[in-house]
């Protein structure tokens, strides 16, 4: 701010009127980061992550999370829900977040999509007992890849793939064994582990509609918004404290729900009205 303001009008704008400017700017960004018109509709589809950032405590740098929930609507429109400061991705703080989301009015969840936190998981279990879990597909291919070797990860990446080509959880469930044994005659054992004892918390997709299947089945949704926050935030660098990180991950989260990212409708709901969920437990 102040090389902004001595490039446009040849004088710097003094700190305590950058920290003046920002503590207005805070209370704009604190009543949209607490809005109540999550009563007015249900969030079938829920994305939710945690984005990782440095801040400056006592000299010490450390890390500090800010959990970010994204949605879609039961109209089909993407919505920015919440986001809040977590010390750490552990349950305590998702359940926090969670209650927080709920106490807005935030009901109606048929789905929770995200990486496999087992803080997470737990809480979301708590919190919203009837919804299930969709572990990130893309998130669980890095980590079956983090143990084979690049020269064999392109190979194993089609073999992973085709398993979530299938039509029904059934055939997935078919191929995936016969990617296990053939990981194991690659002398693949720890991946093979992976893939045996996880595929299943990646074909929840498969419980809801056909037409659904490509945008529930990953995080890309807030994957996207993570990578936007991510540009503007490594400018900074290092924050004073929490609450600046939260207020700048908020400001852009506003700024991007305020554009054609919410504006356009990103799913038939429709597909959704008709399909029983009632079957199959929460994966957990």
């Amino acid at each position: 701010m102040e090389d902004i303001t001595e490039a446009l009008w040849g004088t710097k704008v003094s700190p305590s009127t950058i920290s003046e400017l920002n503590k207005k700017a805070y209370v704009h960004i604190e009543d949209w980061r607490n809005r109540r018109p999550l009563q007015e509709r249900k969030y079938p589809y829920v994305y939710v992550d945690g984005i990782y950032l440095r801040r400056n405590w006592g000299g010490e740098y450390e890390n500090i999370s800010i959990l970010v929930a994204i949605a879609v609507n039961e109209y089909g429109y993407r919505e920015v829900l919440g986001a809040a400061e977590g010390m750490k991705e552990d349950k305590t703080s998702w359940t926090e977040f969670f209650q927080w989301l709920k106490s807005r009015g935030m009901e109606g969840v048929k789905l929770i999509v995200g990486d496999k936190c087992l803080g997470m998981l737990e809480a979301a279990g708590e919190v919203f007992p009837e919804a299930k879990y969709q572990r990130c597909t893309v998130h669980f291919y890095r980590n079956v890849f983090s143990v084979v070797p690049r020269s064999k990860v392109k190979v194993v990446a089609k073999m992973l793939k085709a398993i979530h080509a299938q039509e029904s959880k059934a055939a997935a469930r078919e191929e995936a064994k016969l990617v296990v044994t053939a990981l194991r005659e690659m002398k693949l054992k720890e991946a093979a582990g992976k893939v045996e004892g996880s595929i299943d918390e990646t074909l929840t997709y498969a419980d809801f509609p056909l037409e659904h299947w490509t945008r529930i089945r990953t995080n890309n949704v807030i994957e996207r918004l993570n990578r936007e926050i991510r540009r503007r935030t490594r400018v900074v660098g290092t924050f004073p404290d929490g609450n600046s990180a939260l207020m700048l991950v908020c400001a852009r989260l506003r700024h991007v729900a305020g554009t054609q990212w919410g504006n356009k409708k990103y799913m038939n709901m429709k597909h959704l009205e008709n399909t029983d969920l009632a079957s199959d437990p929460m994966v957990g």
